[in-house]
Protein backbone atom coordinates (compact mmCIF):
# COMPACT_ATOMS: atom_id res chain seq x y z
CA UNK A 1 0.00 0.00 0.00
CA UNK A 2 1.30 3.45 -0.95
CA UNK A 3 1.42 5.61 2.19
CA UNK A 4 3.47 8.64 1.09
CA UNK A 5 2.81 11.24 -1.58
CA UNK A 6 4.79 14.11 -3.05
CA UNK A 7 2.97 17.12 -4.50
CA UNK A 8 5.31 19.36 -6.53
CA UNK A 9 4.01 22.93 -6.27
CA UNK A 10 7.09 25.05 -6.87
CA UNK A 11 6.43 26.12 -10.47
CA UNK A 12 6.29 29.80 -11.37
CA UNK A 13 2.81 29.66 -12.91
CA UNK A 14 3.82 31.69 -15.94
CA UNK A 15 0.69 30.68 -17.88
CA UNK A 16 -1.40 32.65 -15.37
CA UNK A 17 0.69 35.79 -15.09
CA UNK A 18 0.11 38.43 -13.87
CA UNK A 19 -2.28 36.79 -11.35
CA UNK A 20 0.44 34.37 -10.20
CA UNK A 21 2.89 37.19 -9.52
CA UNK A 22 1.54 37.26 -5.98
CA UNK A 23 -0.63 34.12 -5.78
CA UNK A 24 0.53 30.52 -6.24
CA UNK A 25 -1.23 28.97 -9.23
CA UNK A 26 -2.08 26.01 -7.00
CA UNK A 27 -4.16 28.38 -4.85
CA UNK A 28 -6.34 29.63 -7.70
CA UNK A 29 -9.93 28.80 -6.70
CA UNK A 30 -12.31 26.40 -8.39
CA UNK A 31 -15.44 28.15 -7.11
CA UNK A 32 -14.63 28.11 -3.37
CA UNK A 33 -11.81 25.55 -3.13
CA UNK A 34 -8.22 26.02 -4.32
CA UNK A 35 -6.81 23.64 -6.92
CA UNK A 36 -4.34 22.07 -4.52
CA UNK A 37 -7.04 21.03 -2.07
CA UNK A 38 -8.57 18.76 -4.73
CA UNK A 39 -5.12 17.19 -5.14
CA UNK A 40 -4.59 16.69 -1.40
CA UNK A 41 -8.08 15.22 -1.01
CA UNK A 42 -7.38 12.72 -3.81
CA UNK A 43 -4.24 11.56 -2.01
CA UNK A 44 -6.09 11.16 1.27
CA UNK A 45 -9.00 9.29 -0.29
CA UNK A 46 -6.42 6.93 -1.84
CA UNK A 47 -5.26 5.88 1.62
CA UNK A 48 -2.19 8.11 1.76
CA UNK A 49 -1.31 9.30 5.25
CA UNK A 50 1.84 11.35 4.73
CA UNK A 51 2.03 14.21 2.20
CA UNK A 52 5.08 16.25 1.26
CA UNK A 53 4.47 19.43 -0.72
CA UNK A 54 7.45 20.85 -2.64
CA UNK A 55 7.12 24.63 -2.56
CA UNK A 56 9.21 27.55 -3.73
CA UNK A 57 9.60 31.26 -3.22
CA UNK A 58 6.22 33.03 -3.03
CA UNK A 59 4.32 29.86 -2.08
CA UNK A 60 3.79 30.63 1.62
CA UNK A 61 0.04 30.88 0.99
CA UNK A 62 -0.09 27.09 0.49
CA UNK A 63 1.35 26.44 3.94
CA UNK A 64 -0.93 29.05 5.50
CA UNK A 65 -3.98 27.52 3.84
CA UNK A 66 -3.46 24.07 5.36
CA UNK A 67 -2.56 25.51 8.78
CA UNK A 68 -4.98 26.36 11.59
CA UNK A 69 -6.48 29.86 11.54
CA UNK A 70 -7.42 30.79 15.14
CA UNK A 71 -8.44 34.38 14.34
CA UNK A 72 -10.80 33.37 11.56
CA UNK A 73 -12.19 30.47 13.60
CA UNK A 74 -12.92 32.75 16.57
CA UNK A 75 -14.67 35.21 14.25
CA UNK A 76 -16.88 32.46 12.84
CA UNK A 77 -17.69 31.18 16.35
CA UNK A 78 -18.65 34.66 17.53
CA UNK A 79 -20.92 35.09 14.52
CA UNK A 80 -22.36 31.57 14.79
CA UNK A 81 -21.20 30.62 11.32
CA UNK A 82 -20.82 27.01 12.33
CA UNK A 83 -21.02 25.42 8.88
CA UNK A 84 -18.21 27.64 7.60
CA UNK A 85 -16.28 26.98 10.81
CA UNK A 86 -16.47 23.24 10.16
CA UNK A 87 -15.22 23.72 6.60
CA UNK A 88 -12.28 25.83 7.78
CA UNK A 89 -11.30 23.43 10.57
CA UNK A 90 -11.53 20.41 8.28
CA UNK A 91 -8.86 21.89 6.01
CA UNK A 92 -6.18 21.96 8.72
CA UNK A 93 -7.15 18.42 9.82
CA UNK A 94 -6.94 16.86 6.35
CA UNK A 95 -3.60 15.06 6.67
CA UNK A 96 -0.05 15.09 8.01
CA UNK A 97 1.45 17.62 5.58
CA UNK A 98 5.15 18.53 5.37
CA UNK A 99 6.95 21.09 3.22
CA UNK A 100 10.33 21.34 1.49
CA UNK A 101 11.40 24.29 -0.63
CA UNK A 102 12.86 23.95 -4.12
CA UNK A 103 15.12 26.99 -4.17
CA UNK A 104 15.32 27.19 -7.97
CA UNK A 105 12.78 26.12 -10.60
CA UNK A 106 15.00 23.39 -12.11
CA UNK A 107 12.32 20.99 -13.27
CA UNK A 108 9.99 18.30 -11.98
CA UNK A 109 12.80 15.79 -11.60
CA UNK A 110 14.74 18.16 -9.37
CA UNK A 111 11.63 18.84 -7.27
CA UNK A 112 11.08 15.11 -6.69
CA UNK A 113 14.76 14.64 -5.82
CA UNK A 114 14.22 17.06 -2.93
CA UNK A 115 11.83 14.48 -1.43
CA UNK A 116 14.32 11.63 -1.15
CA UNK A 117 15.13 11.96 2.55
CA UNK A 118 11.45 12.10 3.40
CA UNK A 119 10.51 9.16 1.18
CA UNK A 120 13.50 7.03 2.21
CA UNK A 121 13.27 3.61 0.53
CA UNK A 122 9.54 3.37 -0.09
CA UNK A 123 7.44 3.51 -3.25
CA UNK A 124 5.50 6.77 -3.34
CA UNK A 125 2.87 8.68 -5.24
CA UNK A 126 3.39 11.93 -7.13
CA UNK A 127 0.44 14.21 -7.83
CA UNK A 128 1.07 17.40 -9.77
CA UNK A 129 -0.27 20.39 -7.89
CA UNK A 130 -2.24 21.89 -10.79
CA UNK A 131 -3.93 18.77 -12.20
CA UNK A 132 -7.40 17.82 -10.96
CA UNK A 133 -8.75 14.34 -11.69
CA UNK A 134 -12.44 13.69 -11.13
CA UNK A 135 -13.19 9.98 -10.88
CA UNK A 136 -15.28 7.46 -8.97
CA UNK A 137 -12.13 5.68 -7.78
CA UNK A 138 -9.34 8.22 -7.06
CA UNK A 139 -6.72 8.17 -9.79
CA UNK A 140 -3.83 7.48 -7.40
CA UNK A 141 -5.79 4.61 -5.87
CA UNK A 142 -6.21 3.16 -9.37
CA UNK A 143 -2.45 3.40 -9.92
CA UNK A 144 -1.75 1.90 -6.50
CA UNK A 145 -3.87 -1.13 -7.38
CA UNK A 146 -1.87 -1.70 -10.57
CA UNK A 147 1.37 -1.15 -8.62
CA UNK A 148 0.43 -3.92 -6.20
CA UNK A 149 0.27 -6.30 -9.16
CA UNK A 150 3.54 -5.37 -10.90
CA UNK A 151 5.59 -3.74 -8.11
CA UNK A 152 7.11 -1.36 -10.69
CA UNK A 153 6.87 2.34 -11.53
CA UNK A 154 3.55 3.20 -13.12
CA UNK A 155 2.32 6.44 -14.63
CA UNK A 156 -1.15 7.66 -15.52
CA UNK A 157 -1.74 8.31 -19.21
CA UNK A 158 -4.51 9.43 -21.50
CA UNK A 159 -4.91 9.96 -25.22
CA UNK A 160 -4.59 13.59 -26.27
CA UNK A 161 -5.23 15.25 -29.64
CA UNK A 162 -2.27 14.77 -31.97
CA UNK A 163 -1.84 18.53 -32.39
CA UNK A 164 -0.94 18.99 -28.70
CA UNK A 165 1.45 16.07 -28.13
CA UNK A 166 4.27 18.62 -27.95
CA UNK A 167 2.95 19.73 -24.55
CA UNK A 168 3.40 16.33 -22.87
CA UNK A 169 5.66 13.42 -22.18
CA UNK A 170 4.56 10.85 -24.77
CA UNK A 171 4.95 7.10 -24.40
CA UNK A 172 5.58 4.34 -26.84
CA UNK A 173 4.21 1.21 -25.27
CA UNK A 174 3.05 -2.36 -25.75
CA UNK A 175 -0.42 -3.10 -24.42
CA UNK A 176 -0.22 -6.07 -22.05
CA UNK A 177 -3.71 -6.00 -20.55
CA UNK A 178 -6.78 -3.78 -20.49
CA UNK A 179 -5.61 -0.17 -19.97
CA UNK A 180 -2.02 -1.23 -19.07
CA UNK A 181 1.04 -0.66 -21.26
CA UNK A 182 4.63 -1.76 -20.83
CA UNK A 183 6.58 1.43 -21.56
CA UNK A 184 9.13 0.92 -24.35
CA UNK A 185 10.06 4.58 -24.72
CA UNK A 186 8.99 7.95 -23.36
CA UNK A 187 9.83 11.33 -24.91
CA UNK A 188 9.44 14.75 -23.31
CA UNK A 189 7.42 17.13 -25.50
CA UNK A 190 8.21 15.64 -28.91
CA UNK A 191 7.42 17.47 -32.11
CA UNK A 192 4.12 16.48 -33.68
CA UNK A 193 5.98 14.81 -36.54
CA UNK A 194 8.31 12.80 -34.26
CA UNK A 195 5.78 11.74 -31.61
CA UNK A 196 5.59 7.94 -31.24
CA UNK A 197 1.91 8.07 -30.23
CA UNK A 198 -0.69 10.37 -28.73
CA UNK A 199 -0.61 8.61 -25.34
CA UNK A 200 0.44 11.29 -22.88
CA UNK A 201 1.74 11.09 -19.33
CA UNK A 202 -0.43 13.21 -17.07
CA UNK A 203 0.05 14.42 -13.53
CA UNK A 204 -0.18 11.17 -11.54
CA UNK A 205 2.60 8.65 -10.84
CA UNK A 206 3.51 5.84 -8.48
CA UNK A 207 7.31 5.65 -8.42
CA UNK A 208 9.79 3.25 -6.91
CA UNK A 209 12.72 4.79 -4.98
CA UNK A 210 15.01 3.74 -7.88
CA UNK A 211 13.83 6.94 -9.57
CA UNK A 212 16.14 9.03 -7.37
CA UNK A 213 19.31 7.48 -8.80
CA UNK A 214 17.82 7.80 -12.28
CA UNK A 215 17.21 11.52 -11.77
CA UNK A 216 20.84 11.98 -10.73
CA UNK A 217 22.03 10.02 -13.75
CA UNK A 218 19.93 11.98 -16.23
CA UNK A 219 21.28 15.23 -17.72
CA UNK A 220 19.08 18.33 -17.99
CA UNK A 221 16.64 18.18 -20.88
CA UNK A 222 14.02 20.54 -22.30
CA UNK A 223 14.38 24.04 -20.90
CA UNK A 224 17.68 22.99 -19.31
CA UNK A 225 15.63 21.38 -16.52
CA UNK A 226 15.69 17.93 -14.94
CA UNK A 227 12.67 16.33 -16.56
CA UNK A 228 10.95 13.43 -14.78
CA UNK A 229 10.07 12.02 -18.21
CA UNK A 230 13.77 11.76 -19.08
CA UNK A 231 14.49 10.05 -15.75
CA UNK A 232 11.77 7.46 -16.43
CA UNK A 233 13.42 6.92 -19.82
CA UNK A 234 16.67 6.22 -17.93
CA UNK A 235 14.82 3.87 -15.58
CA UNK A 236 13.41 1.67 -18.35
CA UNK A 237 16.92 0.91 -19.61
CA UNK A 238 17.34 -1.35 -16.57
CA UNK A 239 13.84 -2.08 -15.29
CA UNK A 240 10.22 -2.29 -16.40
CA UNK A 241 7.81 0.59 -16.01
CA UNK A 242 4.13 0.70 -16.89
CA UNK A 243 1.50 3.17 -18.04
CA UNK A 244 -2.15 2.99 -17.10
CA UNK A 245 -5.09 4.61 -18.86
CA UNK A 246 -7.01 5.78 -15.80
CA UNK A 247 -10.79 6.05 -15.53
CA UNK A 248 -11.86 9.63 -14.94
CA UNK A 249 -11.77 13.19 -16.22
CA UNK A 250 -8.60 15.27 -15.91
CA UNK A 251 -8.54 19.05 -15.79
CA UNK A 252 -5.24 20.77 -16.51
CA UNK A 253 -6.01 23.62 -14.15
CA UNK A 254 -2.61 25.15 -14.87
CA UNK A 255 -3.91 25.94 -18.36
CA UNK A 256 -6.42 28.76 -18.85
CA UNK A 257 -8.93 26.74 -20.85
CA UNK A 258 -8.60 23.71 -18.55
CA UNK A 259 -9.12 26.00 -15.56
CA UNK A 260 -12.30 27.49 -17.06
CA UNK A 261 -13.64 24.02 -17.89
CA UNK A 262 -13.07 22.93 -14.29
CA UNK A 263 -14.92 25.97 -12.93
CA UNK A 264 -17.89 25.34 -15.22
CA UNK A 265 -18.10 21.60 -14.53
CA UNK A 266 -17.72 21.91 -10.76
CA UNK A 267 -20.12 24.85 -10.75
CA UNK A 268 -22.74 22.71 -12.48
CA UNK A 269 -22.40 20.16 -9.68
CA UNK A 270 -23.26 22.71 -6.99
CA UNK A 271 -26.98 22.79 -6.34
CA UNK A 272 -26.78 26.41 -5.21
CA UNK A 273 -25.28 27.45 -8.57
CA UNK A 274 -26.45 24.88 -11.10
CA UNK A 275 -29.75 26.39 -12.32
CA UNK A 276 -28.50 29.98 -12.49
CA UNK A 277 -25.31 28.88 -14.23
CA UNK A 278 -27.22 26.88 -16.84
CA UNK A 279 -29.46 29.86 -17.56
CA UNK A 280 -26.45 32.14 -17.87
CA UNK A 281 -24.66 29.75 -20.24
CA UNK A 282 -27.81 29.49 -22.38
CA UNK A 283 -27.97 33.27 -22.57
CA UNK A 284 -24.34 33.51 -23.57
CA UNK A 285 -24.74 30.84 -26.27
CA UNK A 286 -27.57 32.82 -27.85
CA UNK A 287 -25.42 35.92 -28.31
Amino acid sequence: MIKKAVIPAAGLGTRFLPATKSMPKEMLPIIDKPIIQFVVEEAISSGIEDILIITGRGKQAIEDYFDASPGLENFLIQNRRYELLKDVQNISALADIHYIRQKEAKGLGDAILKAQRHIENEPFAVLLGDDIVKSTVPCIKQLSTIFQKYDKTIIAVEEVPQQIVNRYGIIQGRKIENSVYLIEDIIEKPSIADSPSNIAAVGRYVLTPDIFDCIRATPPGKGNELQLTDSIKTLIHNDDAFAYTFAGTRYDAGDKLGYIKAIIDFGLEKESLKDALIEYLKTRMMK
